[in-house]
């Protein structure tokens, strides 16, 4: 049986070798630690803008992070984005200004920003989160994202397209009458993805935080990656075998991406707040990923075998998915 194994594993390398998916994840890693290297660190990301608004000019000395404008008019173009403060002094009273960005913890820090501005209390801007400086926070954060959606689309089309690519050669026929269990045509495919998945998530993590802080995390960043890696490409095996061609499961992909992966960044990159987002699977996968970036144990024992049961059962289901599949081709 040992030896069936081994050459299903030979077959399946040489299948996503000539399939280029190492090409393709080779490219992913350069495409995002440039933009994190060369575009994301560098953005300026200064605090909220404040503007001022004081015809009287009752306030002739004022902090370095004001801009003053010319009118009231002004003032409102300025805070259109829903970003900005504005300070209006026309008035006996500071009026402060500001249009709601949907989100009432950001609307609340932007008032008191606005108003530490004016009353000369900010000696500077924080430039230290938690243990980690600003830049690094950044790398942090955003490595945590990129690797998410990256496992998430590589666990879920990889797997797929290479049994995709065998139905069009025949293969699962051909493997109904091998002396292998059937079990093992699945965990071949399983064994070399999720390797492929940890490689590029030592990598990621390597080139983005540095050594010294990769080391650091990476063990708890490569379970959570094992984790995810397996679970995706469990259900996107699933879903191969059951729908019949490789469109209809792009498209159900694509539902998949807009309707289940995209609340989940919203609600973990804004900040915004939905009850119903702690009973979202993907959530809780996204929030230990990015706690494990952050060597957060956010996580406690009953997600490690809540996750544990759902890959069995995964498994499981996609044994038997197979079986039937291999039955009708037979």
């Amino acid at each position: 049986m040992w030896n069936g194994f081994a050459e299903l594993l030979k077959k399946d390398l040489k299948l996503m070798i000539s399939s280029k998916f190492f090409l393709l994840a080779f490219g992913s890693l350069i495409l995002y630690s440039c933009y994190i290297n060369f575009v994301y660190v560098k953005l300026d990301q200064e605090i909220y803008p404040v503007y001022l608004y004081d015809p009287q000019n009752t306030k002739p000395a004022v902090s370095e992070y004001i801009t003053r404008v010319e009118s009231r008019e002004a003032l409102e173009t300025a805070c259109a984005d829903q970003y900005s403060v504005g300070i209006d002094l026309s008035a006996e009273q500071p009026e402060l200004y500001l249009l709601s960005s949907g989100l009432e913890t950001t609307d609340h820090y932007r008032m008191l920003w606005g108003e530490a501005v004016l009353d000369e209390k900010v000696d500077g801007q924080a430039e230290v989160v938690g243990c980690n400086n600003k830049e690094m926070k950044n790398r942090r954060e955003i490595t945590a994202e990129f690797l998410f959606f990256e496992l998430s689309a590589v666990g879920f089309l990889g797997l797929a397209s290479m049994l995709f690519k065998e139905k069009q050669m025949g293969v699962i026929r051909v493997h109904g009458i091998l002396p292998v269990h059937r079990s093992m045509f699945v965990f071949s495919k399983l064994i070399l993805l999720l390797v492929s998945d940890l490689l590029f998530t030592a990598l990621l993590t390597g080139i983005n935080l540095g050594v010294p802080d990769a080391v650091r995390v990476l063990p708890s960043v490569l379970l959570q990656a094992g984790i995810l890696s397996l679970i995706m490409a469990l259900v996107g095996f699933l879903c191969a075998v059951r729908l019949p061609d490789f469109k209809q499961f792009s498209l159900f992909y694509l539902v998949l991406a807009v309707f289940i992966t995209t609340p989940v960044f919203l609600a973990g990159q804004t900040g915004i707040e939905w009850d119903w987002i702690i009973y979202h699977p993907m959530y809780h996968l996204f929030t230990a990923m990015k706690s494990a970036y952050f060597s957060i144990p956010a996580v406690d024992a009953p997600y490690y075998l809540l996750c544990l049961g759902a890959i069995i059962l995964l498994f499981l289901l996609a044994c038997q998915t197979l079986n039937r599949e291999m039955a009708k081709e037979g």
